[in-house]
């Protein structure tokens, strides 16, 4: 599993699929959610605003990236 750092104590779902090169750009972010594609920690989840926190683990399409 790729482990992607971040800056801070949280980041949103959106800029994390960005920042961990899951999506191209911002646009792809809204219906990879709105399909259900998106999990956070095992659960789907449809919302951009999310706040992950380091050890969440997000996964798209099988491949999955922890938030460090």
């Amino acid at each position: 599993m790729r482990e992607v750092a971040i800056a801070g104590d949280g980041i949103r779902l959106g800029q994390f699929l960005k920042l961990a090169d899951l999506v191209d750009s911002g646009g792809d972010v809204k219906p990879l959610l709105a399909a259900g594609l998106v999990q956070v920690n095992g659960e789907v989840d449809e919302r951009r605003g999310r706040q992950l926190r380091c050890g969440d683990v997000v996964t798209v399409a099988g491949v999955e990236v922890r938030v460090a």
